[in-house]
């Protein structure tokens, strides 16, 4: 485990953080690290750029560092687990902090659509990076910006055939929703998803990430799988608690 000092923080929404770090990291885009808050516990985080990690406030480690200011510090292993794979010309679906992983791949130019969702137009986050590299195509809940909708909606004014891989971050909710609209579409052979799940350890040591029917540990086989590969997963059925116990998913997408 290294130290990493914050030298500076971005507020990207009202609950979404980006701490700029002073170190970098070669990784591949949809690659993450492990987060150590001293004091309170380790949290997985994708790197949303070689020295910066995008943190969304949803309990007390992720609180700790979205309270964070230049010169606190942190703990960091990795970077760990697989990425998405080469692509030039990709189709990227997020929503909300999914964003994060594919921002990598965005800003290295290498996505030319992107769709981006979250509940309202407060919620969406690098708009102005993903507005200025990409084809960006916006969709909320509340219909406060882009198209009243869930962002898998989007994919109905896109085609898929022109890009040579489909990227996709989110919620497990919209994730299965856009796996079903690319099943029908004959398209989940390009496919890759970034599956966030529970994770202890980091390097498919502990299990707590083991997803059914493969037993494939999100941390080390994944986080990114391809679309055949999730397609007959759990995704989008149950997730899991810490104790590894299936937890019901509601709906939306």
């Amino acid at each position: 485990m290294m130290v990493a000092t914050v030298v500076r923080t971005v507020v990207e929404t009202p609950s979404v953080t980006t701490l700029l770090l002073d170190r970098s990291f070669v990784f591949d885009p949809g690659q993450f690290v492990m987060v150590w808050v001293p004091g309170v516990d380790e949290v997985p985080m994708a790197l949303s750029a070689p020295d910066a990690i995008s943190v969304q406030r949803v309990g007390d480690a992720t609180a700790a560092l979205c309270a964070m200011r230049p010169g606190d510090r942190i703990g960091i292993r990795g970077p760990l687990g697989r990425g998405f794979p080469a692509c030039s010309d990709a189709l990227a679906i997020s929503g909300g902090i999914g964003a994060a992983p594919l921002l990598p791949l965005a800003a290295a130019g290498r996505v030319r659509t992107f769709l981006l969702g979250a509940r309202t137009a407060a919620e969406l986050p690098y708009r102005g990076v993903l507005g200025a590299a990409t084809d960006l195509r916006v969709a909320t809940d509340d219909g406060s910006a882009g198209s009243c909708g869930f962002v898998a909606e989007l994919l109905g004014g896109v085609d898929l055939a022109s890009h040579d891989a489909i990227c996709v971050c989110g919620p497990e909710v919209m994730m299965a929703a856009v796996r079903d609209r690319l099943d029908a579409a004959d398209a989940l052979d390009r496919a890759w998803f970034s599956l966030h799940r529970y994770m202890k350890c980091g390097v498919g040591v502990c299990g707590s990430c083991a997803m059914d029917p493969d037993g494939l540990c999100v941390c080390r086989d994944g986080p990114v799988l391809a679309g055949p590969v999730v397609a007959r997963s759990e995704l989008g059925r149950h997730a899991r608690d810490a104790c590894g116990r299936r937890v019901p998913l509601g709906s939306g997408g």
